[in-house]
């Protein structure tokens, strides 16, 4: 489930399991049907030690966490130097940098993959939840949830959260359909209040959570397939308890080639920042 994981090298999905780069065809690890998920099967961020140190750079608190992925690990070219650092600021935001640099041409999109659910741990639903994403399009998916390269407005469709929309009011229009639910990449809006990418609002308690980031895009995953567990706090975690919201590049844009490019070349830095902001209604506490 990558529950609150750091996902890369390629972050969401890649049709049949490969990809060409610079003449030369790249066959992955497929660990979700003949498609590539999150970065592999075995060796993907997730599953990886990270060396950790920690810091205070001028009052703000850090973590940086470092992994160094070989070349062909999980079939991808290259070595890869990443670093992924957390800051939590004195206003109480968390900050989450992404850095990495490789020795050769490969793919980088990477993502934060925590389950959100403004209710507390070990709410039942999500479906009473308010969403807003700042996000005009999307990228259809054909039956294995693979982008098709078309990219459509939302308008009329039930991805069309522009405005405040209960997760739960149109959900039943993909539920029977291969995502299950919601598990839609959403195109940002190029210009965006203050970067805002999505704000997810809780109605009962008046919690609120904005989504900040660098990205182009955000992933929206409704927890569908989420197992009936046992989890944080000794409480069970059942389908659509909790949602994910993924800023990230474009879904199988490298084998797109009308989608914004994730090749990172050799020598080259790659750099994307996400934006936690908690607060609450107006007045409460």
């Amino acid at each position: 489930m990558y529950v609150g994981a750091t996902i890369g090298r390629v972050a969401q999905r890649i049709g049949g399991a490969r990809f060409a780069l610079e003449g030369r065809e790249y066959q992955l690890a497929a660990n979700e049907g003949r498609n590539a998920l999150h970065g592999g099967a075995t060796r993907s961020f997730d599953k990886v030690y990270w060396a950790a140190s920690s810091r205070t750079v001028q009052g703000v608190s850090e973590v940086e966490f470092h992994y160094t992925s070989p070349d062909l690990e999980e079939g991808y070219p290259g070595r890869l130097d990443v670093d992924a650092t957390y800051s939590l600021t004195a206003d109480g935001e968390l900050w989450i940098g992404y850095r990495a640099r490789g020795d050769r041409a490969t793919p980088v999109n990477l993502t934060n993959h925590t389950y959100w659910n403004l209710a507390g741990a070990g709410s039942a639903t999500i479906l009473d939840h308010e969403l807003t994403v700042w996000a005009d399009r999307y990228t259809p998916t054909d039956d294995e949830l693979i982008p098709t390269g078309e990219v459509l407005p939302v308008g009329g469709t039930p991805l069309d959260f522009r405005v405040p929309t209960v997760i739960g009011e149109r959900i039943g229009a993909v539920e029977h359909t291969a995502s299950r639910g919601y598990d839609h990449n959403l195109v940002l809006e190029p210009e965006r209040p203050e970067g805002l990418a999505a704000r997810l609002r809780h109605p009962a308690s008046g919690r609120i959570l904005e989504v900040r980031t660098s990205q182009p895009c955000i992933q929206l995953y409704s927890g569908n397939l989420m197992h009936e567990s046992v989890g944080k706090l000794g409480r069970r975690y059942p389908p659509r308890s909790a949602l994910c919201l993924e800023p990230g590049g474009y879904s199988n844009a490298l084998n797109r080639p009308n989608f914004p490019s994730i090749i990172l070349a050799a020598g080259e830095t790659y750099r994307e920042t996400t934006r936690y902001r908690f607060l609450t209604d107006e007045g409460r506490e």
